[in-house]
């Protein structure tokens, strides 16, 4: 398999300028929405519709949500709203992802080019990292990535 370039963004402590620039100035092609709820954003440029139509207007982006890169609800209540540690979310996401055999649901041509996005600022604590370093193991280590800050 061919080397794959692929981007992570967050939208939190963004504004749109800011987030969409972002987008412009990486030479990503599509968003790949990987949050399990993407109607009900506190940001409103990152709501399903709105940001599909700002990433075509605005970016010239597809939008493709793939909730089946998110974590589960109780996964995701464990940690934010019960105090999950982040080693334990970590494994517990990485047995889901490896449960929904998830470097299947994606083609690597799908992901290359692509930005993976969620809501959490950074990626230290994020799952799109964990799902980028999941499918970088599971595809023999080629992806090259670039968190978009």
């Amino acid at each position: 398999m061919s080397e794959i370039q692929a981007f992570t963004i967050g939208f939190t402590q963004k504004g749109a300028r800011n987030f969409f620039s972002l987008l412009n100035e990486s030479g990503a092609k599509r968003i790949i929405d990987v949050r399990l709820n993407n109607v009900s954003q506190l940001a409103g440029f990152a709501r399903r519709d709105d940001l599909e139509y700002f990433l075509s207007e605005i970016c010239r982006m597809d939008y493709l949500h793939m909730p089946d890169l998110a974590p589960t609800k109780a996964i995701l209540d464990a940690y934010k709203k019960h105090g999950m540690d982040w080693g334990v979310y970590e494994d517990n996401f990485f047995h889901l992802m490896e449960n929904r055999c998830v470097e299947k649901l994606i083609d690597p041509e799908v992901l290359n080019g692509g930005c993976l996005l969620c809501s959490e600022h950074s990626p230290q604590h994020c799952h799109r990292r964990l799902v980028i370093e999941y499918l970088n193991e599971m595809w023999g280590g080629n992806i090259q990535v670039k968190h978009l800050m």
